[in-house]
């Protein structure tokens, strides 16, 4: 039996907005991982008051890279730069296609000389994988997948995340030993009771913390050790439906649409990919519609990631991107909605503005018309606010400028203007990206103190 492609798909279907358009479609959350644990308002609140316990190993996909042309396959497929990648650090991937626009991001981490863990949504993974089974580079590679892709099988490693400002006393407390003293995204080796692990100095919310990772076979002990060092300290655990609300504070925006299902050049990359794939299944929907699926690409410089970008390398999509640099029409913003306008529209409650998370793309209107989208919205209980993170023109990104989000579910299909116009409008403010302070202006430099 043959297994569906991408491409498959795409010509089933008439067009890539045709397969991929899904009005109504919820949010996305890992089956293993519980949606609360201790209520999500709660559990938002503790990475921000006390410290918050995340279980990060099911809902990303690892691919291990090793041999001697690992960090030339990377070096040729992102616009990274491998200089001074030193083994322990991590970096913010950056794939780009040959159009300039961006494939995915994800994390990647050096674990040794010629050995790299590519982590995240699985787009930028299987980009990788493709150049490097075409390119002829010394290099193999096995893929984790995320659990709902696993069969029930137990993932490769674990990954926990401590946030908050008790995240550094409850490692020394579950630990015995001092926190190590790392930059943002760089890590240093633990040994604990003979388990060896790695301290990746993260926080998704810029609060203070760590990401442990290490063999599934010591989850247990660590979880556990975790969890009797937290509990005086009001440790919460973290589920589904909280965890992805720490973006909209940090201003990370982690599933764009792949700028991959045009070019006549990707036709055969197309038909490498599954139909039962991220890039196959993973749905738009809102009242921002267009047929044309160039109209969801992003750039990495209108999402903020120039500062991970290098030109001083060959890459995939240089040429374009050089051009994007200085053509930067875009900007990732917060959206703050207006409560009473949450209420009367999004809840039907006068008393309750919140609903946890939606990743509809919204359409965003200034005073110029149609002038972006969001990417995802939801409520931040610690800010006591529903934000939205989008992409919007330039013209409309200053910080207070008064903008509308159209709240709807459009059917698709041939473009229906009655019922775009008849979408109701939410007021919502702009505020710059990361929404919190501290993300915004401190922790990429601050390294923690013990």
């Amino acid at each position: 039996m043959t297994v569906p492609s991408l491409q498959d798909g795409i010509d089933r279907a008439g067009s890539a907005v045709g397969l991929l358009w899904k009005p109504g479609s919820p949010p996305w959350m890992p089956e293993v991982v519980q949606p609360e644990y201790d209520g999500w308002q709660r559990e938002q609140v503790a990475w921000h008051e006390s410290v918050a316990l995340s279980d990060l190993s099911h809902h990303m996909s690892d691919t291990f890279f090793e041999g001697p042309d690992a960090t030339r396959l990377l070096d040729e497929v992102s616009a990274n730069n491998y200089r001074d990648f030193a083994i322990g650090q991590a970096k913010q991937f950056i794939a780009v296609s040959y159009d300039g626009n961006l494939v995915m991001d994800g994390i990647l981490m050096r674990t040794g000389e010629e050995t790299y863990t590519l982590s995240g949504v699985s787009a930028a993974q299987n980009w990788v994988k493709y150049h490097a089974e075409r390119g002829g580079y010394d290099v193999s590679y096995e893929t984790d997948p995320e659990s709902s892709f696993r069969g029930g099988a137990d993932p490769r490693l674990f990954r926990f995340q401590i946030q908050g400002p008790a995240a550094l006393q409850v490692y020394e407390s579950a630990f015995g030993q001092a926190a190590p003293e790392v930059r943002f995204f760089h890590s240093a080796d633990v040994d604990w009771q003979g388990r060896r692990f790695r301290a990746l100095r993260h926080g998704m919310a810029g609060q203070a913390g760590f990401e442990l990772i290490g063999s599934w076979a010591d989850a247990a002990a660590v979880k556990d050790a975790l969890q009797a060092a937290g509990e005086p300290l009001g440790m919460a655990r973290v589920g589904a439906m909280a965890y992805p609300t720490a973006s909209l504070e940090s201003g990370w925006i982690p599933t764009v649409v792949p700028a991959i299902y045009t070019q006549p050049e990707l036709d055969e990359y197309r038909k490498s990919i599954g139909l039962f794939s991220f890039e196959g299944q993973k749905p738009l929907h809102g009242s921002f519609y267009s047929p044309d699926v160039r109209d969801y690409y992003v750039s990495p410089f209108e999402l903020g990631y120039g500062r991970s970008v290098s030109f001083d390398h060959d890459f995939i999509g240089k040429a374009p991107l050089a051009v994007a640099k200085d053509r930067v029409r875009r900007v990732k913003v917060t959206l703050a909605l207006d409560p009473g306008d949450v209420r009367a529209v999004v809840t039907g409650d006068a008393s309750d503005e919140s609903f946890v998370l939606s990743y509809a793309r919204y359409a965003v209107e200034s005073d110029h018309g149609v002038s972006g989208m969001t990417y995802y919205a939801g409520t931040v209980a610690p800010a006591g606010k529903v934000l939205a993170l989008a992409v919007v023109d330039r013209a409309a990104a200053t910080p207070g400028t008064e903008v509308s989000v159209v709240w709807g579910e459009h059917p698709g299909g041939e473009a229906r203007p009655d019922v775009y116009h008849a979408f109701p409008r939410l007021r919502a403010t702009v505020h710059v990206a990361p929404y919190d302070g501290y993300a915004r202006t401190a922790y990429r430099g601050a390294a923690p103190a013990s």
